[in-house]
């Protein structure tokens, strides 16, 4: 057989795959074989190199955070990643097969209507979503994922950053998506709340690299705080954070100067509005509060105050379509560091191992699996 027919054969998309199923929340989880899917309109073939896991996985997975909306029967579980492009469906014109691609679990509907369904694939769908999360509801937990085209993103000029670690942009899309939203600009003072959870401590990284020139880290666990700051360089402070409003007003203000432009708050899971308060009343006039964070409590909004002082108050979920192509050109140019994200990489037979893994890990680790 020629040399030219047996490389063909060799490089030829196989017909299985390993991916790790889900039969619904609380369900059982398995690896198994199941078929490579075929591209259709609109979509991409990519072959996995790296997927981060969430913190939060191992309890998606058990049914312990019922308020995800998961996709109807089994279904290949996993989010954002980078692979390789290995095919294209039809109505696709400008990826091409082996580029190398980020992709996004966030989806919006292509309709061209007023709010289009949006869901996370592989993971949940919001509210009237259902039947866009039925038509894509595999992840990336698997050798091969198949993704509407808008969910991928092309990676090219980042060669020399190893897919684990490139990976970690997933980490950064969603805070970047909140910091676009509060429109944080040069030379401005921005306060993050919960900068000792995973993506706050990103969030510190990407304050530094959109050109802040003060980022203020508030979170209780000092050690983690100055192990961010001494990553993330000299334009960042910390404040540690005692749990009484007045006082960690005063703190935040004080490092701030006076006061700061933008709050991006990411506290997760609180059942105390006091940091969040802390972080609206450390804003200048004029200031912006992001919310993104999964606080349980509600919010006490002071209302003559908010007034006096022209604050804004913006929530935000996820990040906008162009948001991943503006964060790799910030990783292009040098101005974003990812480095002080550090990967630990498990095979994909691994995944339980893994999930316990992420579910322990600290602020600037991240859990990756490679297939």
């Amino acid at each position: 057989m020629p040399a030219i027919e047996i490389a063909k054969i060799l490089t030829m998309t196989p017909t299985h795959m390993k991916a790790w199923r889900l039969a619904g929340l609380g369900g059982a989880l398995a690896l198994k074989d199941v078929p490579v899917p075929q591209p259709r309109p609109g979509s991409v073939l990519v072959r996995m190199q790296a997927s981060g896991l969430m913190s939060y996985l191992k309890a998606y997975v058990a049914g312990e955070l019922p308020h995800y909306n998961p996709p109807p029967g089994e279904f290949t579980i996993g989010t954002n990643s980078v692979g390789v492009v290995e095919t294209v469906g039809r109505d696709v014109w400008h990826l091409k097969p082996g580029q190398r691609v980020v992709l996004s679990s966030h989806f919006a509907a292509r309709d061209n209507v007023d709010d289009p369904a949006q869901v996370l694939i592989g993971l949940t769908a919001g509210a009237g979503a259902e039947a866009v999360l039925a038509d894509w509801p595999d992840g990336t937990l698997a050798e091969y994922a198949l993704l509407p085209v808008e969910a991928v993103t092309p990676a090219e000029g980042l060669d020399h950053i190893d897919a684990a670690q490139l990976a970690a942009v997933g980490r950064c899309i969603i805070p970047y998506g909140g910091l676009l939203r509060g429109r944080l600009a040069a030379g401005e003072t921005l306060i993050v709340n919960g900068a000792t959870g995973a993506y706050g401590s990103a969030a510190v990284l990407l304050g530094v690299a959109m050109g802040a020139a003060r980022v203020v880290a508030a979170g209780r666990n000092a050690a983690a705080l100055e192990a961010l700051a001494r990553a993330a360089g000299a334009r960042v402070s910390t404040v540690v954070l005692s749990g009484d409003r007045v006082a960690d007003t005063r703190a935040l203000r004080a490092a701030c100067d006076g006061g700061a432009h933008l709050a991006f708050d990411m506290v997760g899971q609180a059942k105390d509005p006091g940091s969040t308060l802390a972080a609206l009343h450390s804003l200048r006039r004029g200031g912006r509060l992001v919310l993104m964070g999964s606080m349980s409590a509600e919010l006490p909004i002071p209302y003559t105050t908010l007034m006096l002082n022209s604050w804004e108050i913006l929530g935000q979920f996820m990040y906008p379509a162009d948001a991943y192509r503006r964060l790799l050109d910030l990783l292009r140019s040098g101005l974003l560091d990812i480095n002080p994200i550090k990967p630990k990489v498990y095979p994909l037979a691994e995944l339980p191992q893994a999930m316990d893994a992420a579910a322990g890990a600290g602020n600037l680790d991240y859990i990756v699996m490679r297939p």
